[in-house]
């Protein structure tokens, strides 16, 4: 099954690091049944891309927690996707969510997405606000939006190394 995994660009220096990554919780989104169900209409490659995009907005999530503590972070919206076999789905959490367990080895990374360096203020702005977003706060939501606009950049695994290099 192809999994949209939120990471960091931290977490992107550990995956080349480490050739594995691994996912905060075990956390992923994917084209589940329950996705599908909840959709009158759209092809496979638009469901997966709506699985994407809530990996991204959880992307937002992780990057807000690097605010928090004393880590270098660089506002940019990370996604991995990569092809999982033992993945457990979760429609208690949300539609698209799924659990994978253990580490993802490099060889299961199928791409990986990445904000480009016009999307940062926007994705800052969204970070510090996503858990108001979450609760209602229009406002707030707005700026999950401008964030939103940007569309994350598309790259090969074997890429990854000479993306950081330039970040």
């Amino acid at each position: 099954m192809r999994v949209y995994l939120p990471a960091t660009i931290g977490m992107l220096r550990e995956l080349v690091a480490k050739d594995e990554f691994l996912p905060l919780n075990g956390t992923g989104f994917a084209l589940t049944p329950a996705l599908r169900e909840s959709y009158t209409s759209g092809s496979t490659e638009e469901l997966e891309y709506v699985a994407q995009l809530d990996a991204a907005r959880a992307s937002l999530r992780l990057i807000a927690a690097d605010l928090e503590g004393e880590e270098t972070v660089t506002p940019r919206r990370a996604v991995i996707a990569a092809d999982v076999d033992d993945v457990e789905q979760r429609p208690d959490l949300d539609n698209a969510v799924v659990r994978v367990s253990g580490p993802i080895p490099m060889s299961a990374v199928a791409s990986v997405h990445v904000d480009g360096a016009d999307a940062e203020d926007a994705v800052l702005a969204a970070a510090k606000v996503v858990d108001a977003a979450d609760l209602g706060d229009l406002d707030a939501e707005f700026a999950i939006g401008d964030a939103e606009d940007h569309e994350l950049a598309w790259y090969a695994p074997q890429e990854l190394p000479f993306l950081l290099e330039l970040l």
